[in-house]
């Protein structure tokens, strides 16, 4: 019975991946069918990693309060319902509220779905799934860029949406027909006060800022420029409500390890880059030089492939080279492959090697990156440390796919992969300039 837990789990992670990376290819079509231009389309993917971001959190006190397996089918069931109603929506507006509700329901189902296993199976057992789970998780997100684009030529861009339906389903079935797993708890408060107020701000904050630069995107319009301060001032009030709050929705106190600080800002600024660089090379593709979404797709597909390598050579490279080596040449090597993808115009197969390199080099940095931000992270905090550093890597991803989009409405696409390749430098400034404190200073700190 356990293995329809391992089943419902891989299904959903499999529905979850494959949504990440199966719409960027058919948001030209998207954009053409709902009458708004190209760029304006961004808000679709940055409202969805908004809410992803700002749902993570809130996971671990759901699943602390009502059970992880109980959690994870209400939070599959909710996704699948908020696919098919992005299939049904009439304008640009109910797409992005849709797109929110599937966001906000996949930023529980990770965690909620990780919880809901490791309670079935034993410690010593844990290793092994790796093999069932490894293969499906990633190869669904690498073939959605090609799905995407060939069920937007020959379908419509609504069956991106309609795919996850009976993949969800099939999810749901396994997961409610599997035996209730012991209890457990998914890290977060042991089911006591919800920070009500931090996620009110969080929402509010990152949502105002995904408005202004899908206004922005759009044109830039006076609710741009209110929207914008407005909503940097909530995030400001939302790190000083994290500073008196006993148990905050986002701990920022972690941020005080400057390793850990490195860390994050690294792998934030690097998913900005990276999914803004996602977001705007399809669109140019298509709109700029009259490409199909098919063909789109066919061009991204080998950054995931790369992806997939790097995490087998990064151990190598990092023994070899060390980490900040690993990371410079990484986030500097895809900063100029970026610029290229801007300033040249190569053919279909010189873009695909260059997609490769881009998920090989950046992969391995950004792996490199995470491993040792949480090298001096005690093990009572990790679960706060590693929702806080997921959450600031999908909010980044949402904020550089609305940079680039406004980039690309003001300056045009080459300007937007510029924006891009700007986070890089960035990263890689953060990077080399946040330098850990010496270990043994560190160790002496409490870490309670």
């Amino acid at each position: 019975m356990r293995g329809r837990v391992l089943a419902a789990y891989v299904t959903a992670m499999c529905v979850s991946g494959l949504d990440a990376t199966i719409v960027n290819p058919a948001l030209f079509a998207v954009a053409a069918d709902l009458g708004v231009p190209p760029a304006a389309a961004n808000a679709v993917e940055s409202a969805f990693l908004a809410s992803l971001a700002i749902a993570m959190p809130v996971a671990g006190w759901l699943c602390d309060r009502y059970g992880a397996s109980r959690v994870f089918l209400a939070a599959l069931a909710a996704f699948t319902a908020a696919s098919g109603l992005c299939a049904l929506s009439w304008d640009l507006g109910s797409l992005v509220c849709f797109r929110v509700l599937q966001g906000a329901a996949g930023g529980v189902l990770t965690p909620a779905g990780m919880a809901m296993l490791f309670a079935a199976y034993a410690p010593e057992e844990r290793m092994r799934l790796s093999r069932h789970i490894v293969v499906p998780t990633a190869l669904a997100p690498a073939l959605g860029p090609v799905l995407g684009g060939l069920l937007a030529d020959t379908l419509s861009w609504r069956w991106a949406f309609l795919v996850n339906l009976p993949l969800g389903a099939a999810a749901l079935l396994a997961g409610a027909a599997a035996p209730p797993p012991a209890p457990v708890t998914g890290g977060g408060t042991g089911g006591g006060w919800l920070d009500v107020r931090g996620l009110l701000l969080a929402g509010a904050g990152s949502g105002l800022l995904m408005y202004g630069l899908n206004e922005a995107a759009a044109g830039l319009s006076p609710l741009a420029w209110a929207a914008l301060p407005a909503g940097a001032a909530l995030v400001w009030a939302l790190a000083r409500s994290a500073r008196s709050t006993e148990l905050p929705l986002l701990d920022l106190g972690l941020l005080a390890d400057r390793g850990f600080l490195r860390g994050a800002a690294t792998a934030t600024l690097s998913a900005a880059g990276l999914l803004g660089m996602l977001f705007a090379f399809p669109l140019m593709y298509q709109d700029a030089l009259a490409a199909t979404a098919t063909d789109a797709g066919l061009v991204v597909f080998p950054e995931a492939l790369g992806l997939m390598a790097a995490g087998f050579l990064v151990d190598r490279a990092c023994a070899r080279w060390g980490e900040r080596r690993v990371v410079a040449a990484g986030l500097l090597g895809s900063a100029a492959l970026f610029a290229f993808l801007a300033l040249a115009e190569p053919g279909p197969w010189t873009l695909r090697a260059v997609m490769f390199a881009v998920g090989l080099v950046l992969g391995q940095a950004v792996t490199a990156v995470q491993v040792s931000a949480f090298t001096m992270v005690g093990p009572q905090v990790m679960g706060r440390a590693m929702t806080l550093f997921q959450s600031l890597r999908m909010l980044g991803g949402g904020l550089g796919v609305g940079v680039c989009a406004a980039a690309a409405a003001v300056a045009g696409y080459r300007a937007a992969l510029l924006a891009a390749a700007a986070f890089l430098l960035a990263a890689c400034g953060t990077a080399a300039l946040l330098r850990p404190a010496a270990v043994t200073a560190r160790k002496a700190e409490p870490t309670g």
